[in-house]
């Protein structure tokens, strides 16, 4: 029971967690972005919202970007906190401005996206990473 309730944490699993968290989040978001790659690609007419008045072709350019690339980045924690600037500033337009008027139905998944994103944001990407074998090459050249 004392465990339960328990504040302290292990470090390993902490790590191990926010691997699981950035490959769960970056296939989720990646199962929206691969159909919008192909759709960018097709031979069809761009039909898609243009919520900041860029463009059709533009707004889709840039989610495809976020959610396709941004998110291959995440999942390999590669560049992670730069990769989820483009993230969090597609969840927040999608929950702020696309869904707006749509009700919180709408608005709950974007949110949810965005909260995780922020969270990772704060904490990085974990041991399990490509940015903490950078920081760990970088750190083993600039040592004495």
């Amino acid at each position: 029971m004392k465990r339960l309730f328990s504040t302290t944490f292990n470090q390993n699993y902490l790590d191990a967690t926010l691997l699981t968290i950035r490959i769960v989040i970056a296939s989720f978001m990646l199962s929206h972005g691969i159909p919008k790659l192909m759709k960018f690609f097709s031979d069809e007419a761009v039909t898609f919202a243009d919520p900041l008045g860029v463009g059709t072709v533009s707004s889709l350019a840039m989610t495809v970007f976020a959610e396709v690339f941004c998110s291959i980045l995440l999942l390999f924690g590669l560049g992670t906190r730069l990769a989820l600037i483009p993230l969090i500033i597609l969840m927040s337009v999608a929950a702020f401005k696309v869904h707006l008027y749509d009700g919180f139905g709408k608005q709950e998944l974007p949110l949810l996206y965005l909260l995780v994103f922020i969270f990772l944001l704060i904490i990085g990407a974990g041991k399990f990473s490509f940015d903490n074998i950078l920081t760990m090459k970088a750190e083993h050249r600039t040592s004495p």
